[in-house]
C-alpha cells in the first residue's frame, strides 16, 4: 500500500477535541507507570492527555514545583505564561494560572488573549531583566507548547531569568518535586478557581507581539528586504506565528503574505508527515508539501510565487525554509548559509565571537568557520547549551541540525535565548536581498568550496537496558580504528565545545562521522551520519555505526 505521507490529512487522522479535552481532566495518571510520571527532556514536559501523560494533575503538581524551584532560587519578578495553538495548550495554561495566582506569583499573560512563539516569550523576558534596575527581580518563563508535536499532544516547559531552556539541573529538580507532589496526591499544591485567578491583582497584561515585532529592526537589516521588494510567502502552520506574520508586514511594509492563516486543534489541513501522522515540522518535505508545491507549479510556470517562503512550527521555534530553485531546503544546509552571511554583514558583533553548532550538525558548519577565521564550538543536542554564548556575545550564533536557531543583535547584544524560528526565516530574506541570491543558491556556492555532504539520520531498535548502556559510554569501550574506509580520528562520548556528556557516542573520520544517541520516547537508538565522499559511501557508513554500536550495547 502506497505511503500517504505529502497528502492532505483524512477524517481518520484527525484527533477527537472533545475526547482529548475530557481525557485532560478525567484521567489521572498511574504513577507506576514510567510513561505516566513528569520527565522532562530536551523541551520540558511533553505526552497526551489520551496516554494519561499530559493531564491536569501533571500541570498543576510541574507548577507548584516551579513556585517552589524559583522562589528558593531568589526569583520574585513576574512570570511571563504563553501558549501555542495546541489544544490542550489553553487549558493546561489556565491549569498553570491558578496554582501560580494561589501561590502570590506576579503572572504577565497575553494582553491579546492570543498566542505567543516561544522566542516572543524569551524575548519579553530578556527585554524585561534588562530593562530593570540593577538588584531588582528578575522574570522568568512558562511556555506551553509541545512544539512541532501532533494536535493529541501537549507540552509544557520552563525558561528562568536567562530567557533560554532550563538546564538539566532544573528540570531535573523541578520533575523530582513534581512526581513527589504527585504521588502524595497533591498535597502542598496551592490553587484557586480560573476566574479568581484571572482577576487577581497578581495577573497583568502583557503585549508580547509588539515588543518582539517592533524590535525586529534591531536584530535584522529589514531596510534591505523592503528596498530590494523580496516577496515572502510565510506559512504558520496553524501555529502561534500566525498574527505575529500579519503584523510584520504592516508594521515594516514588507511584501509578505500570509499562505494560511487557519487555526485549527486538528490541524485538518495539514498534509501528513513521513509516518503518516500529523505533525507541523516545518523541516519535513512531507510536512510542507503544500508550501513547496505551491514554490514548485509557480516557479514551473516561469512566475514563482514567491522570492521566499518559509514556513513555522505550532511554537514557531523552527523554521522552514523554501526557495524557487531549491525547494525545501534541508536544516543543516541554510545554517551553512545563515553562519557564512551573518558572520561576514555583521560588524557590530564581537570580532572573536564562535560559531555555536550541536555535534549532529552538518561538518560542512565546519568548514565555513574554519574560513571565517572563527572558532567553532560543538556542544551536545540541547538549545541550552548556547544561552551562555548569545549572552554574553561570545557565542553570537548558535544552531542544531533539527532547524532550531538564534544569533545575536546588529550590536552583538542578545535578541533570544531560545531558538527563533521568525528570525530565522526572515534572515532568508534579508540574505536575498542582501547578496541577489537565494539561500539555495548560496549553498551551492559553499559545496563548490568545500565539497557536498550527504546527511542522514537513521533509527535502530534498542532495549531500555541497550539505550542506557549507550548513553553511558566511554571513548574506551569503542576499539576499532577504521570507518568505511577511513581511519578514525576521534570518539567522542563529551562535546568537545565543552565537555559536556553527549549521551551517546560520535566517531569522526576526514570525510565522514556518525552519532548514536538513545531515544527519550521510544525504543530505538538514533544514528545521525554524513559524508562528504556520496551517497554509497554514507551507506557504508551507516551499516558499520550500526555494527559497532550494536557490538558495544549487546
Amino acid at each position: 500500500m502506497a505511503s500517504r505521507a505529502g497528502t492532505v490529512a483524512q477524517p481518520q487522522d484527525l484527533v477527537d477535541i472533545t475526547a482529548l479535552l475530557d481525557a485532560y481532566y478525567d484521567i489521572a495518571p498511574d504513577l507506576g507507570d514510567p510513561g505516566q510520571r513528569v520527565v522532562f527532556g530536551t523541551s520540558g514536559h511533553r505526552g497526551s492527555s489520551l496516554k494519561a501523560s499530559f493531564n491536569e494533575q501533571h500541570i498543576v503538581a510541574i507548577t507548584q514545583a516551579i513556585v517552589e524551584y524559583r522562589a528558593a532560587q531568589g526569583v520574585t519578578g513576574p512570570l511571563f505564561l504563553a501558549k501555542d495553538t495546541h489544544a490542550l495548550s489553553e487549558p493546561a495554561q489556565n491549569s498553570a494560572l491558578e496554582v501560580l495566582a494561589a501561590n502570590g506569583v506576579q503572572v504577565m499573560v497575553d494582553a491579546r488573549h492570543g498566542y505567543t512563539p516561544t522566542p516572543a516569550l524569551s524575548h519579553a523576558i530578556l527585554t524585561y531583566n534588562r530593562q530593570a534596575a540593577q538588584g531588582a527581580p528578575q522574570a522568568d518563563g512558562i511556555v506551553v507548547t509541545p512544539s512541532h508535536n501532533p494536535p493529541a499532544d501537549g507540552g509544557f516547559k520552563y525558561n528562568p531569568p536567562h530567557g533560554g531552556p532550563a538546564d538539566s539541573d532544573a528540570t531535573g529538580w523541578i520533575a523530582n518535586r513534581a512526581n513527589e507532589l504527585l504521588e502524595n496526591g497533591l498535597r502542598g499544591v496551592k490553587r484557586i478557581p480560573l476566574a479568581e485567578a484571572q482577576s487577581a491583582d497578581t495577573t497583568g497584561k502583557f503585549d508580547f507581539l509588539s515588543s518582539y515585532v517592533d524590535d525586529l529592526p534591531s536584530v535584522l537589516n529589514l531596510d534591505a528586504i523592503r528596498n530590494a521588494g523580496v516577496r515572502i510567502g510565510a506559512d504558520p502552520m496553524g501555529g502561534a506565528s500566525v498574527d505575529y506574520w500579519g503584523e510584520i508586514a504592516e508594521r515594516h511594509h514588507l511584501d509578505l503574505t500570509v499562505v494560511n492563516p487557519t487555526v485549527d486543534p486538528q490541524w485538518a489541513f495539514m498534509t501528513l508527515d513521513w509516518d503518516e501522522k500529523i505533525r507541523m515540522d516545518c523541516s519535513s518535505p512531507s510536512a510542507m508539501a503544500s508550501l513547496i508545491q505551491r514554490m514548485s507549479d509557480a516557479a514551473a510556470s516561469g512566475q514563482p510565487a514567491f522570492d521566499v517562503a518559509t514556513g513555522n512550527d505550532a511554537d514557531a521555534d523552527r523554521h522552514g525554509i523554501v526557495t524557487p530553485d531549491g525547494g525545501l531546503m534541508n536544516p543543516n544546509h541554510y545554517l551553512a548559509v545563515a553562519i557564512d552571511y551573518l558572520y561576514r554583514n555583521r560588524s557590530g558583533w564581537n570580532p572573536a565571537s564562535v560559531v555555536g553548532k550541536t555535534l549532529v550538525s552538518s561538518s560542512i558548519i565546519d568548514r565555513v568557520a574554519e574560513s571565517l577565521g572563527r572558532k567553532l564550538v560543538e556542544v551536545p543536542v540541547g538549545f541550552k547549551w548556547f544561552v551562555p554564548g548569545l549572552l554574553s556575545g561570545e557565542g553570537a550564533f548558535g544552531g542544531e541540525e533539527s532547524a532550531g536557531a538564534s544569533f545575536n543583535k546588529l550590536d552583538g547584544s542578545v535578541w533570544t535565548t531560545d531558538k527563533d524560528g521568525i528570525l530565522l526565516a526572515l534572515l532568508a530574506s534579508e540574505i536575498t536581498a542582501v547578496t541577489g541570491q537565494s539561500p539555495s543558491q548560496l549553498y551551492k556556492g559553499l559545496t563548490d568550496q568545500f565539497g557536498a555532504p550527504v546527511y542522514a539520520r537513521i533509527d535502530a531498535a534498542a532495549t531500555r537496558e541497550q539505550k542506557a548502556k549507550l548513553g553511558k559510554l566511554s571513548a574506551a569501550d569503542v576499539t576499532a580504528t577504521e570507518l568505511a574506509g577511513e581511519t578514525i580520528t576521534a570518539k567522542l562520548t563529551e562535546a568537545p565545545g565543552n565537555g559536556a556528556p553527549i549521551g551517546g557516542l560520535k566517531v569522526v573520520t576526514e570525510n565522514a562521522w556518525f552519532a548514536a544517541r538513545p531515544s527519550g520516547t521510544e525504543d530505538v537508538y538514533k544514528i545521525y551520519a554524513e559524508s562528504f565522499k556520496g551517497e554509497e559511501h554514507l551507506k557504508q557508513v551507516q551499516a558499520e555505526a550500526k555494527a559497532l554500536v550494536d557490538s558495544v550495547i549487546a
